[in-house]
């Protein structure tokens, strides 16, 4: 019997083309289940490069997943905002590797890495109807604190924050 299960890298920091690629698999999902634009994919480009401009080993991680050299998903912890709590960024896996636990791995790094920083809270941002999505959230231990129509993607949506107490 052959293994089914692509074979995947995650990678510890920035790579090349990374920018570019998490932004078009936030785009294209995005685009294709929830209808959100330019304005969106923009945002996260823009968003990310920035962030990816100011980051800080000592406070902030990133873990790309790779396929075959190819940029395959991601997850960010945002720790400019060391008072509020870590924030949880950019987190998304391909249709590749959707299914295959590898949300689970990364957020589990991610985790780890706020607990090793001693960030007291780990929260993020979506909305309502990602349900695979909150059930990993959920799973690991976030609790949903706040609801609240919106705009910040681009579109109206039921915003919502998670957030994991991880000291």
């Amino acid at each position: 019997m052959t293994n089914c299960t692509p074979e995947f890298e995650i990678v510890n920091g920035y790579i090349p083309g990374s920018i570019g690629r998490i932004s078009e698999l936030h785009g294209i999902y995005y685009h294709d289940h929830w209808n959100f634009g330019l304005y969106f994919e923009a945002k996260v480009a823009t968003e990310l490069s920035e962030f990816l401009k100011r980051y800080d080993d000592n406070r902030d991680g990133i873990w790309i997943v790779t396929m075959n050299g190819r940029v395959e998903g991601s997850i960010i912890i945002d720790g400019i905002h060391g008072k509020k709590g870590a924030h949880l960024r950019w987190f998304i896996i391909s249709d590749t590797l959707r299914g295959k636990k590898v949300g689970k791995m990364l957020i589990r790094k991610a985790i780890e890495f706020c607990r090793a920083k001693n960030y007291k809270t780990t929260y993020l941002w979506t909305f309502e109807g990602l349900e695979a999505a909150r059930h990993l959230y959920e799973e690991i231990g976030f609790t949903l604190i706040k609801q609240q129509g919106g705009v910040q993607w681009g579109t109206t949506v039921n915003e919502q924050c998670f957030e994991l107490t991880t000291d």
